[in-house]
């Protein structure tokens, strides 16, 4: 299954990854960049280590290629207990390709600046990228944008292009800030499918089940979708209308879609 909630746990607090595993997330990241301050970063990758278990294994948020941390971080990828690492502030595909060599570990790029944006077509067709992930926030800061939606949605198409053209499963959008509104984090959730997105990073295991609904279709989706493959099935090979709308190939395949999503 193609992860649709990547829960963030800091590096400087192990203790939480059982919890964090058992939360529902379908992929837990173990945090060694944002969340960890500098004074704390070799305690938190001392603490990273005494923790891996081969039996849950979590993905490995390293610090960046051009921070005083990022070799040792970089010593930890191809452990037991790693299932992949993300890359913060992804901006060479030839890096993601040394990481994926060393580790054997997919790498999760996060698109963060824009020079990570000029150079997307070969972060995503890198050997080793398994995923492209939107960073809203840093990106914001990088451009000099103050607002989010919409303003990044055509930077989010290009993540979704770029996935398709590589091949690549759909990409994981950016964090919601708030996590004490599920309301909001299931609205932030469909604009993100609605772009093409089918993952999304969370920061708080209350964003895990409202992130889970939006990426799932809605009763009236899956009531649609029955009525069109009724209609289909019974066409017998005819071209057929349903509400003054033609039900054709790309229409029935579509409904098939919302129906394997929904189960």
């Amino acid at each position: 299954m193609i992860a649709r909630s990547y829960l963030f746990v800091p590096g400087n607090r192990c203790e939480r990854i059982v919890k964090a595993i058992a939360s529902g997330a379908d992929a837990v990241i173990v945090d060694l960049e944002d969340a960890v301050p500098p004074a704390e970063k070799d305690i938190a990758r001392a603490a990273v280590l005494a923790s891996l278990d081969a039996a849950r294994p979590v993905w490995l948020r390293i610090n960046g290629e051009q921070t005083p941390w990022f070799t040792a971080d970089r010593a930890l990828c191809g452990l037991p207990g790693i299932a992949g690492i993300v890359l913060p502030k992804a901006e060479c595909g030839a890096l993601i390709s040394e990481l994926h060599d060393a580790a054997a570990h997919p790498v999760l790029p996060i698109i963060e600046s824009g020079l990570g944006l000029a150079r997307l077509d070969s972060i995503a067709t890198a050997k080793g990228t398994g995923r492209l992930a939107f960073g809203s926030i840093d990106l914001r800061l990088d451009l000099g944008i103050p607002g989010d939606e919409p303003v990044l949605d055509p930077f989010r198409m290009q993540l979704v292009l770029a996935s398709r053209l590589a091949g690549l499963p759909s990409p994981v959008d950016g964090v919601t800030t708030s996590f004490s509104d599920p309301a909001a984090v299931e609205a932030d959730t469909r604009r993100s499918a609605s772009l093409g997105f089918t993952g999304k990073l969370c920061i708080h295991p209350q964003q895990i089940a409202p992130v889970h609904r939006g990426f799932g279709p809605t009763p009236s989706d899956i009531a649609w979708a029955h009525r069109v493959l009724a209609a289909d099935a019974s066409a017998d090979g005819r071209a057929v209308a349903l509400n003054g709308q033609m039900v054709d190939r790309p229409v029935v395949e579509r409904a098939r879609a919302i129906l394997a999503r929904a189960s």
